[in-house]
C-alpha cells in the first residue's frame, strides 16, 4: 500500500509493474509517511517549474513540478480538469508537496542541450518512514519526444478524436478522422472546406 502508480508526470509504460499496477487510493498520507525525491534538470527549466507556497491558479500549478507530481500520485494521471480550484482544494496535495526535494542533475541538463540527443530527463524515487525506498525511476525521453514518434502518435490521435466527439457528431466526427488520416487529400483540400468542419453543428 506504500508504492502508488505515476503516470504522466513521468511515464506509465517505464514504471515497474510493482508501482504502476496499484492505485493512487492506496497511498495513505500522514506526518510520517514518506518523502519524496524527484529530480529534473535544466537550470531554466528547474527554476521556472519548481515552486513552494501557494499556487493561486491553474496556471501557478501547470509550472509547479510538486503540484503535477502530487496529483499523478494520488490519482495515477494528470488531466487539464487537474489544475482547477475543486482538484488544487484536497489537503493531501499541499501534504504530499511539502515532502518533496527537487533537485538538479546535471547530466540530465547537459544532455538537454545536446543536439544529438535533446533529451528531457526526470526521475523520481520515494523514501518511506520505515526506511524503504522505491527504486529511482527514470525516464530520459518522454512520449512527447521525436525519438519516440511512434509510441506518441497514436496517442495524439486518439486524443484529437476524443475531443472531437466532446463537440460534434459521430458523423461529423468520422469525416474529419477520415480527411486527416489521409495526408495526399488534406492537402488538397481547400482551407474554408477544412474549416467548415469545425463549424460547430
Amino acid at each position: 500500500d506504500k508504492i502508488i502508480k505515476l503516470t504522466q508526470v513521468l511515464d506509465i509504460n517505464k514504471l515497474p509493474k510493482k508501482i504502476s499496477k496499484l492505485k493512487g487510493k492506496k497511498f495513505i498520507i500522514d506526518d510520517k509517511s514518506c518523502s519524496i525525491f524527484y529530480e529534473n534538470l535544466i537550470n531554466s527549466k528547474f527554476r521556472i517549474i519548481s515552486k513552494e507556497g501557494t499556487l493561486n491558479n491553474p496556471a501557478d500549478r501547470d509550472h509547479c513540478l510538486q503540484y503535477m507530481t502530487a496529483i499523478g500520485l494520488l490519482k495515477g494521471d494528470l488531466i487539464a480538469e487537474d489544475y482547477e480550484d475543486d482538484v488544487a482544494s484536497d489537503p493531501r496535495v499541499d501534504q504530499l508537496r511539502g515532502k518533496m526535494v527537487i533537485e538538479e542533475d546535471e547530466r540530465y541538463s547537459k544532455e538537454y542541450l545536446e543536439s544529438d540527443k535533446r533529451s528531457i530527463s526526470n526521475a523520481i524515487q520515494i523514501f518511506f518512514n520505515d526506511g524503504s525506498s522505491t527504486e529511482k525511476i527514470e525516464v530520459e525521453y518522454p512520449i512527447g519526444h521525436r525519438r519516440r514518434r511512434e509510441q506518441g502518435i497514436p496517442l495524439l490521435v486518439e486524443k484529437f478524436e476524443r475531443n472531437l466527439r466532446t463537440q460534434f457528431s459521430d458523423s461529423r466526427v468520422e469525416s474529419i478522422m477520415s480527411l486527416c488520416a489521409n495526408q495526399d487529400t488534406l492537402e488538397k483540400t481547400p482551407v474554408t472546406d477544412f474549416m467548415n468542419l469545425m463549424v460547430a453543428e
